[in-house]
């Protein structure tokens, strides 16, 4: 027992943290932070998204209030294992827009050392878990729920309520697509459109 201790002492040790919460909340603000601390420690950081997510650039992820940093786009997870060897860290944004392998990609990333930080929303716009964030949240060791504020309650906002038309559960868009609402506020105004 002793032996098995003192040899998995300086062997790093990986795991999965998630940044979740609604629009404006400051999801992908707080996962560029973790990341740059992280490049601070001269550690090998990888940042990777979604190809659909195009809203500001190509090349890098940025948040609302435009901080950004390096990444790269990828169209399916399993490019995760193949683009992200050999690093200690790997920051993925827009998390709900991956595909449903991402939990498993992402558990087997830790296993192999792999401290791996996922941004996403935790819900749709009709309120409902989006995509593979219900999974993620469920094997994560680390959760972190941030809040906006609701445009009309001032309250916490918990909610991103599409004010755009269109039943597509993918649409891309900022203040002119989505406010962010409290549960009251959210209520209200599903309850409008009925």
């Amino acid at each position: 027992m002793f032996l098995e201790n003192t040899l998995n002492r300086g062997r790093q040790q990986g795991w999965i943290e998630v940044i979740c919460g609604s629009m404006f909340s400051g999801k992908t603000e707080e996962l560029i932070r973790r990341l740059r601390r992280a490049e601070f420690a001269q550690m090998k950081v990888e940042i990777f998204k979604p190809k659909i997510d195009v809203r500001y650039s190509d090349e890098e992820v940025v948040s609302h209030n435009r901080a950004s940093i390096r990444s790269t786009a990828i169209e399916h997870s399993s490019q995760l294992l193949i683009l992200a060897s050999d690093v200690e860290v790997i920051g993925i944004d827009e998390a709900q827009f991956f595909d449903d392998g991402l939990p498993e990609v992402c558990n087997q990333l830790a296993n192999q050392g792999v401290r791996v930080i996922i941004a996403g929303l935790d819900m749709d716009y009709l309120g409902r878990p989006f995509g593979p964030m219900p999974h993620l949240l469920a094997i994560a060791e680390f959760v972190t729920k941030v809040h906006a504020i609701c445009v009309k309650t001032g309250h916490l906002a918990h909610h991103s309520y599409r004010i755009t038309e269109g039943d597509s559960l993918v649409q891309l868009g900022e203040k002119e697509s989505y406010l962010p609402l409290s549960r009251q506020a959210f209520n209200e105004a599903m309850n409008k459109k009925k």
